[in-house]
């Protein structure tokens, strides 16, 4: 998918996030080599702790759907610094592939690129867990 294409869709489904808390939406979109793709966006709750961030969301929806082998998500914030994926979320994405390209945009439209493994060097993984029981 073009950067444009996804920047089209995160900017159209953005206005559904659920932030009465932190006025603070966020945009999600991940892709597989295919085209295929899901979205999501954040939902807060009264009780923070169960708030839910868009790049959970959206790769909790490519599994719903049957998609398998991400390989980049698109992320909206309309901020003038750019976004990147909390530390949860990045644990999460990095289940399912650890090398995924991150691509941030901003309110001005410019984006930035890095893969999870810059942002999330050595990952807990299934590999940590064999041989533990």
């Amino acid at each position: 998918m073009r950067k444009i294409e996804a920047l089209q869709i995160l900017k159209n489904i953005i206005k559904k996030a659920y932030c009465p808390y932190s006025n603070f939406p966020v945009a999600a979109l991940v892709e597989d080599n295919n085209g295929e793709y899901a979205t999501g966006i954040n939902v807060e709750n009264a009780s923070f702790g169960l708030t839910v961030c868009a790049e959970r969301i959206a790769m909790f929806n490519f599994v719903v759907n049957g998609f398998k082998n991400p390989v980049r998500l698109f992320l909206y914030a309309p901020t003038e610094d750019f976004t990147p994926p909390c530390g949860a979320c990045r644990q999460v994405l990095a289940e399912f592939n650890p090398d995924m390209e991150i691509i941030l945009f901003n309110k001005e439209e410019n984006f930035t690129s890095y893969k999870l493994s810059e942002l999330l060097p050595q990952s807990f993984s299934g590999e940590n867990l064999k041989g533990k029981q």
